[in-house]
């Protein structure tokens, strides 16, 4: 063979390991993308970065907490307030002095401010080394504390919880600073003769989460609360009744529309708590048929806790726990598979999106107080987020379609950022936040200036006044927008101008969330 065929021999070769090399890299190639696509995106930036936006609002939202407090007042920072307040319950004699102001009136409501301790314990036990990072644990921990000790003193025996503090009828007939009422301030109770499962619950659930947040630092206070949170629950379980049956005169108010979500969301904190799996089997059974609502997605609220419990089981199904029983993991896949379509409602291009939003994509539910569900929905969404990619689980199917960890925080910006001020509007609902909020918040002490003499009735002519309050609640969330995405800054638009404390504990878990981008812990006991 000459030369010439060698050459063309040769060249052969080199063109078939070519293309053989081609079809191997095809191949690693091709193996490499699929398998990435069954690994979870990383977290968004890098794990620990501080996202000053979110850093900033954050500070602001937790000052409302100090806006809010009842009671001889300590290290105050609210240069308007002072103590207020003082003699509650003593028609009882208790000591209820402590706790916080429900919205723009100077009601103590048990139901919602037990909500607001709930969260606000959430919110630090999966976030607090994000408060931390940027020194807001330890206000978190105090306005927490200051709600937990007015609790504590309203439960003097295992039976008898006081659930409010004042008349609402005559509250409201005036218009005065807090420091200066005069007036009788009764207390209501539920008890045995007269329970109140839903309240009784939701206080039960609020001291054993917050049993959690001080179990490290204050053992022995921790304890105290653990032993009210099942004293509570007990009580919840056994004597069985809506509070606003109890008590009609609230339910114009804060009307209980069911308690069995309130006994499921006990429990599932007081498993957090204890590990006693007592309370897993007590939720994972026959009152997780009776009560869960499984397959049915809703939204999370002070009167609705059942998206929560959703969620907060997810995490123990996800995690997992030692000694599980089948019936107890099949219960708590039910709790996850329903989180999973309360998620699915919630990202916009998902097959079962909710139609209920604005044009520009907040989820809107009701015209009263409208920013609490995408707020309550923007924080579930950034927790189920963490807790699969602190897991490392790549994706959850809305009916056929895949959806991602990042789509899940995707929508919790977009809720916050509405907040914020990225709305047509142009305007932040969050009071001291930007450069354009609401001026005319309609908050009592907010509106009357300090140094002013003003009674009961003759305080109305701050109501009605044409200047912005004097005063700014800082830190305040405000209702928020119509469906139509306005909003009317008027001083007598309650519906969408007056703030409420359970609000800032929501607002104060979704932002801690977006802070920064680290996994939570797989443990909320340990």
């Amino acid at each position: 063979m000459g030369a010439g065929s060698k050459s063309k021999g040769w060249c052969c070769w080199i063109v078939v390991i070519l293309i053989a090399a081609l079809v191997v890299t095809a191949a690693v190639i091709t193996i490499r993308t699929k398998s990435h696509k069954n690994k979870p995106s990383p977290v968004p930036g890098p794990p620990g970065s501080i996202q000053k936006k979110y850093s900033d609002a954050l500070g602001i939202a937790m000052q409302f907490f100090d806006v809010q407090k009842s009671g001889k007042l300590e290290n105050n920072k609210i240069t308007w307030r002072g103590d207020s307040a003082l003699k509650d319950g003593t028609d009882v004699k208790a000591d209820l002095s402590k706790g916080m102001y429900d919205a723009g009136d100077h009601m103590k409501f048990g139901f919602p401010m037990s909500f607001t301790a709930t969260v606000l314990s959430w919110a630090i036990l999966e976030y607090g080394d994000q408060m931390d990072a940027v020194g807001q644990l330890e206000p978190a921990q105090g306005s927490l504390k200051w709600i937990t000790d007015y609790l504590v003193n309203a439960h003097p025996s295992p039976n008898v919880l006081y659930v409010q503090v004042g008349d609402p009828n005559v509250d409201h007939k005036c218009w005065q600073r807090p420091e200066d009422m005069t007036g009788e301030r009764p207390v209501a109770k539920v008890d045995e003769k007269s329970p109140g499962s839903d309240v009784a619950g939701e206080t039960a659930a609020a001291l054993a989460a917050a049993s959690l947040v001080f179990k490290q630092g204050d053992a022995t206070y921790s304890a105290s609360l653990l032993k009210h949170a099942r004293q509570l629950f007990t009580f919840a379980d056994t004597h069985r009744g809506l509070y606003s049956e109890s008590l009609p005169d609230v339910q114009t108010y804060y009307n209980s529309t069911g308690y069995g979500d309130e006994l499921l969301w006990a429990a599932t904190w007081l498993y957090h708590a204890t590990t006693d799996k007592t309370y897993l089997d007590y939720v994972t059974a026959e009152n997780g048929k009776n009560y869960a609502r499984w397959g049915k997605p809703s939204w999370f609220s002070w009167d609705d806790k059942h998206a929560g419990t959703q969620v907060l089981l997810s995490r123990v199904n996800i995690f997992g726990a030692h000694g599980l029983s089948s019936s107890n993991n099949q219960g708590l896949q039910m709790y996850r598979k329903t989180a999973e379509a309360v998620m699915c409602g919630l990202i916009p291009d998902s097959p079962t999106a909710t139609k209920s939003r604005t044009d520009s994509g907040l989820t809107w539910v009701s015209e009263w107080n409208a920013l609490q569900q995408p707020v309550a929905a923007g924080f579930l969404a950034v927790l189920y987020s963490d807790y699969m990619l602190t897991s490392q689980i790549a994706s959850f199917d809305c009916s056929g379609n895949s959806y991602t960890p990042e789509d899940l925080r995707n929508f919790a910006l977009s809720q916050a950022d509405y907040v914020l001020g990225k709305n047509p509007m142009r305007m932040s609902y969050l009071v001291g936040y930007g450069s354009k909020y609401p001026q005319f918040v309609h908050h009592r002490g907010a509106s009357i200036p300090a140094d002013a003499d003003a009674g009961c009735e003759d305080g109305f002519q701050f109501l009605n006044s044409t200047k912005p309050n004097p005063n700014v609640a800082t830190g305040a969330l405000v209702g928020g927008p119509f469906l139509n995405e306005t909003y009317i800054d008027s001083r007598n638009n309650s519906m969408q101008g007056e703030p409420s404390t359970y609000n800032s504990a929501l607002i104060v878990g979704l932002l801690s969330g977006l802070v920064a981008t680290s996994s939570v812990t797989s443990s909320l006991t340990s």
